[in-house]
């Protein structure tokens, strides 16, 4: 039996540079993410990893 890799994708804590609130979202979204208290755009998909338009907090296992 060959062993099941661990995932590679993981979640990223944000804060929104427009009204500093902190919202957790997956590193490889498949639409656009807005921040759910002002409604800015902070992650747009790429075809692979997200481009993130927020300061970046924490990178979550």
């Amino acid at each position: 039996m060959r062993p099941i890799k661990d995932p590679v994708s993981k979640f990223i804590k944000m804060r929104c540079p427009k009204c500093k609130n902190e919202q957790i979202t997956f590193g490889k979204v498949a639409t656009s993410v807005a921040c759910l208290v002002c409604g800015k755009k902070i992650a747009e998909p790429t075809g692979g990893k997200s481009k993130v338009k927020a300061r970046i907090l924490e990178i979550l296992e």
